[in-house]
């Protein structure tokens, strides 16, 4: 990083970061330095401080003098709060990017690959009974601090009891009606004084968050009682907004399949694929936990484009890919995506004992769809636009019950004896990209060349066991993005640092006394003489086993 770079980042680069009078500060591009080497080397503040001072190999990334003393650890978390405003961290990866384009490390329309993992928030796993009491009692905290007064006459002994520790109740407390009016009863009042000296003084974070869970998970009826939500009584919040800790609103709960479950956020990565060169991390993003993947494929080619580091061909799985992302990635950025598209989910399909819709012929210049009997659709609508941003716009068209009820095979076509068969499609130019798509998808050189996606699973590995971006350090969806980019930024330099120099060859490992035995006596092992490793019979550990011994290779895999 020091040597073949010359650092990652200059001082004039955070010189919006900063004011312009005032007493001058310490070297932003030093602390960023800090900062990169702190998470690729798991340390904390007070540790990479430490070594700010203490040790050599820092002084030389860091072009500090020997006798520098360094400065105080509470000086790191006061730079990550100056990143976390205004897309800053996004900046930061975009500078470090453009000094490794620069050094011919990385380049435009390579081949590059995609995927998600989840994120979990620094925050506890709390019943709803929980969230509520916890709620109040983080309220109260943030008013004791600021706006102690509020509380006088309304804190009680009681209050003390309840709300003097962090809770802990679990999934079967005693008296959980009692406990539900009591709390909610004290949330409202506590509201109501807040309320009472001004709007003004809703503005903490703690109490907003306050008011939006009582607003969640409580209700008043007809009589104006207060009244517990459940799923038959109120309606819940979707997940989507429902707030899982008064700590972190901007957390979510979500679940994956039937086994994973996690209340944080998603975390996309993007790297390059040479076979002959370093994988590099050209794009992290932190979304919310509820949203689809292929929502955040337009703002991976809007970043990578502001990065000139557009991929020739983008490999991803069947969560990024839908016709309306595949055409636009190709019509606005000449990128090709790469990916299995979403399979038809009709009954028909589903059953493969029906009338499909490739079944159907459909002729878009007559505005006509002709069925497998030879009926011709009586009527063209469309299209329509779906509610999903993702899904493309569909045209419906419809044939006639008296087409329908006389058919002899109308029974792979609708169940229902009224009805009449309705066909939908993409129009005419998505539809072609389908059916293209999927042609290609049936083919050994499409299979070959998607092969290669895969490795990107070993990456998220990496990131998630070895540097411990799987679980928050921060609170907060914008800190938690600075760690992702922290985290992919050191990835990167780690990777880097393994290469070996232009023109040389990697050494290979020297034998072990015991295959050199093996080779003198002329028998047959895993010495020199013997086979060589393959992927099957060499079992290394990787990082992860590595860093955590009591994980099998299984688990760290």
């Amino acid at each position: 990083m020091k040597d073949h770079l010359g650092g990652l980042w200059r001082d004039e680069d955070f010189a919006d970061c900063y004011p312009r009078d005032g007493r001058p500060g310490l070297s932003p591009a030093q602390l960023a330095t800090v900062c990169v080497l702190q998470f690729l080397l798991g340390l904390s503040d007070r540790q990479a401080a430490e070594a700010v001072r203490c040790r050599i190999d820092f002084k030389y990334a860091l072009a500090m003098e020997l006798d520098d003393p360094g400065f105080h650890h509470s000086v790191l978390s006061d730079f990550r709060e100056r990143l976390t405003e205004g897309g800053r961290a996004d900046r930061l990866l975009d500078l470090s990017l453009a000094r490794l384009k620069e050094a011919g490390l990385v380049r435009e329309r390579t081949t590059q690959r995609t995927d998600s993992t989840h994120v979990l928030a620094a925050v506890r796993d709390l019943t709803r009974l929980e969230l509520v009491t916890e709620a109040v009692r983080a309220a109260l905290e943030e008013l004791a601090s600021t706006d102690s007064h509020l509380l006088t006459g309304l804190v009680d002994e009681e209050w003390g009891r309840r709300y003097g520790r962090p809770v802990r109740l679990g999934k079967n407390p005693t008296r959980p009606k009692t406990r539900i009016l009591a709390t909610g009863g004290d949330a409202v009042r506590l509201l109501e004084r807040v309320g009472e000296h001004g709007a003004d003084r809703l503005s903490g974070p703690r109490v907003q968050a306050l008011r939006q869970i009582m607003v969640q998970n409580h209700y008043r009826d007809g009589a104006g009682r207060l009244r517990w939500r459940t799923a038959e009584d109120g309606g819940l919040p979707p997940s989507s907004v429902a707030v899982v800790s008064p700590y972190d609103p901007t957390a979510r709960y979500a679940r994956r399949g039937h086994v994973t479950r996690w209340k944080g956020f998603v975390a996309h990565l993007t790297e390059t694929c040479d076979p002959d060169g370093v994988n590099v991390i050209t794009d992290v993003a932190t979304t919310d936990a509820t949203g689809y993947d292929a929502k955040a494929l337009p703002g991976i080619h809007t970043r990578l484009k502001h990065r000139g580091l557009l991929p020739a061909e983008h490999l991803v799985d069947g969560g990024y890919t839908s016709l309306v992302h595949l055409e636009q990635a190709a019509r606005e950025h000449r990128v090709t995506v790469t990916g299995p598209l979403p399979v038809n989910t009709t009954r028909q399909n589903r059953r493969n004992n029906g009338f499909g819709r490739d079944d159907f012929h459909i002729d878009f210049d007559r505005r006509q769809v002709t069925c497998p009997q030879g009926e011709t659709s009586a009527g063209w609508h469309g299209p329509y636009p779906t509610s999903s941003p993702t899904a493309a716009p569909l045209i419906v068209a419809r044939f006639t019950k008296s087409q329908c009820r006389p058919c002899p095979v109308r029974t792979r076509c609708t169940t229902t004896a009224d009805s009449a068969r309705s066909v939908g499609f993409p129009p005419r130019e998505l539809r072609d990209l389908q059916l293209r798509v999927r042609a290609e998808q049936q083919t050994p050189e499409w299979q070959a060349r998607y092969a290669v996606r895969s490795g990107v699973e070993g990456t998220i590995n990496e990131l998630a066991h070895g540097h411990g971006m799987r679980r928050c350090r921060y609170r907060g969806q914008n800190k938690a993005h600075l760690q992702h980019v922290f985290t992919a930024i050191a990835a990167n330099i780690e990777r880097l640092s393994r290469r070996p120099p232009t023109g040389e060859t990697p050494l290979s490992r020297p034998p072990t006394a015991f295959q050199n035995y093996l080779d003198q006596h002329g028998i047959p092992g895993r010495g020199l003489g013997g086979p060589p490793e393959t992927e099957q019979t060499a079992k290394i550990p990787d990082r992860a086993s590595v860093r955590f011994p009591g994980r099998g290779l299984r688990s760290a895999r």
